[in-house]
């Protein structure tokens, strides 16, 4: 919606299995979502059908000059309110909130590291990063959806050029920070919210003695599909 009130359609491409809290919001907000199965081929795929049959303006979720400035904001309100960080964990999946947090921090701040964290099993960046060149799983499973899809050219840019590392943590130890995090926070993260946590505990003499700023991104969670809780309902 503009400022004039104006309103504008948006049809919203998501994974069939993204969790229904995700969904909702997406109808709360008026978007129109048409599902795809859970792998980069088949949401690119459904996407050009769309837009074809639509004419519609795409907007990529990460791989998109404007997604990355606006995703830059959030390290640059970090480092705002909070001085003289060594260092900063966020997650990574495609790559567009580290993208922005390399913007910014590169230009600002450019003697704060930046790490990033991603899941064992989608662990693709990682390996991009090792490797020196773009690494792209399809469909690779974990708890943290919002961090399945691969790097792009443009968020690949950023972190060749500015982070500093990838570190990765397994289902469980992301399952323990998000539940900890709930616990002893009392904030409502989703799985790929909890990795950055979940990597500083799974290192600890990597960030001893520093000042560490982590970027949680997200709280999209259906609260009847707690991963600390088994289909039985027995808690873990």
């Amino acid at each position: 919606m503009r400022r004039d009130g104006a309103e504008f359609p948006c049809t919203v491409v998501m994974p069939r299995t993204a969790p229904q809290a995700k969904k909702d919001a997406v109808i709360g907000y008026g978007g129109t979502i048409v599902e795809c199965e859970p792998s980069t081929t088949s949401r690119e795929a459904v996407f050009a059908e769309v837009v074809a049959k639509t004419g519609a303006d795409f907007v990529h979720p990460y791989n998109d000059p404007r997604v990355i400035a606006g995703q830059a904001t959030c390290s640059l309100e970090l480092i705002d309110q909070v001085k003289d960080l060594d260092c900063v964990v966020a997650p990574i999946g495609g790559g567009g909130m580290i993208s922005g947090t390399c913007l910014t921090l590169s230009h600002l701040a450019p003697s704060i590291e930046i790490y990033t964290a991603e899941p064992e099993q989608a662990d693709d960046a990682y390996r991009s990063f090792k490797a020196g060149h773009i690494i792209a799983d399809d469909a690779p499973v974990t708890v943290a959806d919002g961090l399945k899809v691969p790097l792009k050219d443009l968020t690949w840019h950023f972190v060749s050029n500015h982070v500093t590392d990838i570190l990765t943590a397994s289902e469980q130890e992301i399952i323990d920070a998000m539940k900890l995090t709930w616990q002893r926070m009392k904030m409502v993260i989703e799985p790929s919210c909890a990795v950055p946590l979940a990597v500083i505990l799974k290192n600890p003499d990597l960030f001893r003695g520093k000042k560490v700023g982590v970027i949680f991104t997200g709280g999209n969670v259906d609260l009847d599909k707690l991963p600390w809780i088994t289909a039985t309902g027995d808690k873990q």
